[in-house]
Parts: structure tokens; C-alpha cells; sequence
């Protein structure tokens, strides 16, 4: 009985502390998202206090008559393979490194983590002046070092500028990826480190058979955490480029912005999003089984 008690009471509790936040988030993350999943079937400008339902016809216009959407996906896409491999490969590497017992350490960690902090729009608004074909440090640089063949228009061009951004996306986001491996790391266990430098393994070996090992966990949290920054980018494309020149660097996340808010077709903007989160679905919830599965069987 006193069990049963028991159990109850941290029922309550639990129930007492979580319910807070359950109601907050269900305020403003599920009844969003429920919301724009019925807009995606009806149509509407913003402005009429009716909603007009129209079934799959907006999917079908994104799907066959927007040629812009399929821009966006084929962005989407190099945007979102990029993300999952760079920054968090710099990011552990920088993480390596500033583990080590190295002159002000906790300086550079500092120093790299800073442009996480620093507001999207201000970090596209700082590389944009960077990258100004006439005044900006990139080509004066090059003009400098008498490298005038490398002067690039670099957010004007439309085959360079989505690469130019994801540049500036990188230098924000890697110091996050450091910083979740630099804690992964600190869960790897130094006796076996210690073991196997003695028994005469290469640094290349303990990193493999020892350090990569233990990062599994830390890996899957930074790889899903990549994946679904990258598939909502829109703060430093939209400050940067806007989507131009000429669509280049339209993504889904922002074309369905444009859709809503620019064009005031809701309607259209909730079926891109909708569609943006099957994806991030089909991806995210496959690949969360999948690391979940290989980390039971390890153990």
C-alpha cells in the first residue's frame, strides 16, 4: 500500500513540474503545427476572416506548376549534405585539438563558440560586407596578394553564391559541434587511453578503437541536431542573399516564408512547410532508430 503510495505521489509530482512546460509547448510548438498542416488544405491571404478549403490543390501547384519549389528542394538537399558533413567534421576536429593541454584553452574555446552567440541576421549582415565585390576584405585580399584572377562577385554569382553563404553558415555553426564533442569527450575513458598508448597503439589507433567509439552517442545528438538546422536555414540566407541571385540560394524554409508573408498565399507556404517536415521525419526518425539499435547492440 505504501508502495502504491508511493508511486502516486511521484506521479503528481512529475505531473506538477512537467505540466508548466507541456502547456507552453503545447501552445506554441503543437497547436502551430497542427495549424499549418489544415492551412496546407485550404486557402487563404492572411487578411479574410474565412478560410477557403481546396483539398490537395495547393500541394499539386507546389509539386507541378512552381518551379521555384523544386529550385528550393535541389538547394535544400546540397545545403542539408553539406551541413551533416563539415561542420561537424571541424567541429571535432577543433574539439581534439582543445582537449589537449594546450596555451589558453579555455580562450579559444571561448573564441571559436563565439559566433554561435552572435545573431544570425548580424552574421549575414557582417559577411555580406565581406563579400562585396568592390569594398569587401575577401577581394581586397586578393587584390593585395596580386590574386586578381580569384575576384569572385561572390553573393552576385548564382553558381558560387549558395556555396559563398553556407562559407559564413559554417564559421557560425562549427563552434556548436565543438562544444557538444569537446563534453562527449570528456566521458572517454583516459585508463584506456593510457592502456592502449602502452600496449603501443598509434594516435591514429586510440582515436579509432577508443575515442570514436565513445562518441557515438555525442555523435548521433550532433549529426540529427545538423540536419535539422540545415533543413530550416532561413536567418542568414534570407540576411545574406534573400533567395537571389536568380533563386540560387532559395531553400524550402524560406520559400515557404516568401509564399506566406510576401505573396500572401498562406495556403501554398503551409504546404512547402508541411512538406519540409515530412522530410525532416523521414530522415531524423529512421536515423534516431537506427543509432538506437547499433548503440543496444554494442553494449
Amino acid at each position: 500500500m505504501n508502495l502504491k503510495h508511493t508511486l502516486h505521489d511521484h506521479r503528481y509530482q512529475a505531473f506538477v513540474l512537467l505540466g508548466p512546460a507541456l502547456i507552453i509547448y503545447a501552445v506554441f510548438a503543437i497547436y502551430p503545427m497542427i495549424d499549418v498542416i489544415i492551412l496546407s488544405f485550404q486557402r487563404w491571404n492572411g487578411l479574410d476572416p474565412n478560410r477557403e478549403w481546396v483539398g490537395l490543390a495547393n500541394y499539386k501547384h507546389i509539386f507541378t506548376r512552381d518551379p521555384v519549389f523544386w529550385v528550393a528542394f535541389r538547394n535544400t538537399v546540397i545545403w542539408t549534405v553539406l551541413s551533416v558533413i563539415f561542420p561537424p567534421m571541424i567541429g571535432l576536429l577543433l574539439a581534439l585539438g582543445l582537449n589537449q593541454k594546450i596555451f589558453a584553452r579555455g580562450s579559444l574555446r571561448a573564441l571559436y563558440y563565439l559566433p554561435v552567440i552572435i545573431a544570425p541576421i548580424a552574421v549575414a549582415t557582417m559577411w555580406r560586407w565581406m563579400y562585396d565585390p568592390f569594398f569587401g576584405l575577401f577581394n581586397q585580399l586578393l587584390t593585395a596578394w596580386g590574386l586578381d584572377g580569384l575576384i569572385q562577385d561572390w553573393l552576385g554569382d548564382r553558381d558560387i553564391a549558395l556555396y559563398s553563404v553556407f562559407v559564413a553558415y559554417v564559421w557560425q555553426s562549427v563552434g556548436f559541434s565543438m562544444v557538444l564533442f569537446l563534453a562527449g569527450l570528456q566521458g572517454v575513458s583516459k585508463s584506456l587511453v593510457e592502456a592502449a598508448l602502452i600496449d603501443g597503439a598509434s594516435r591514429w589507433q586510440v582515436f579509432r578503437y577508443v575515442t570514436l567509439p565513445a562518441l557515438q552517442a555525442t555523435m548521433t545528438i550532433v549529426l540529427v541536431l545538423s540536419l535539422i538546422n540545415s533543413l530550416k536555414a532561413f536567418d542568414i540566407i534570407y540576411g545574406m542573399t534573400g533567395g537571389g541571385p536568380a533563386q540560387s540560394t532559395q531553400m524550402l524554409a524560406l520559400w515557404a516564408f516568401t509564399q506566406a508573408m510576401q505573396i500572401f498565399d498562406f495556403g501554398r507556404g503551409g504546404a512547402i512547410s508541411v512538406v519540409l517536415l515530412v522530410i525532416t521525419l523521414a530522415i531524423v526518425v529512421p536515423y534516431m532508430n537506427w543509432s538506437r539499435k547499433r548503440e543496444e547492440a554494442h553494449q
